[in-house]
């Protein structure tokens, strides 16, 4: 799905979050940083991914990892979003898809017959110098902390 691997530099950004500041790669350098791509606010795959890391935020806290989540939502949906799912965590606002093409996460997508273009869900975890250490293309939305505390045990 995404051409980026691990060993690659992450792809500079900038964006604004739910609260409309601004936030760049160089702003996550010195910690480790999983940063998930999704498509949209409030819809069943996407809830039940956000769901599961922030219950997990915890664990991946104590194991020195940040969370960030972008699609390509206003700031408005995201606020939304977080406060209907007690997220808590960080989400960009992404609605010229600019970060997701750096990532190379916006293609064609197939769903009921229908192709399209749109977000491929995938997280990238960045290391604390701003290298790519991981990439989850095939992201099990339900259980999605847990899949990435397996990965790195």
């Amino acid at each position: 799905m995404t051409q980026l691997q691990a060993g690659d530099m992450a792809p500079d950004f900038k964006s604004t979050t739910q609260d409309g500041e601004t936030l760049t790669l160089a702003d996550l350098k010195g910690q480790r940083t999983i940063l998930y791509f999704y498509p949209k606010d409030n819809t069943s795959g996407c809830t039940l991914e956000a769901q599961s890391l922030r219950d997990g935020k915890a664990e991946l806290t104590r194991r020195g990892f940040r969370i960030v989540g972008v699609s390509p939502d206003s700031e408005k949906s995201h606020r939304g979003f977080i406060e209907k799912q007690g997220l808590n965590f960080t989400l960009l606002s992404d609605p010229d898809k600019v970060v997701a093409k750096a990532y190379g996460v916006w293609g064609e997508k197939k769903f009921m017959g229908r192709t399209f273009m749109g977000i491929l869900r995938t997280t990238f975890v960045i290391d604390e110098k701003g290298m790519i250490e991981r990439v989850f293309d095939k992201v099990r939305t339900k259980d999605h902390f847990e899949q990435i505390v397996e990965a790195y045990k």
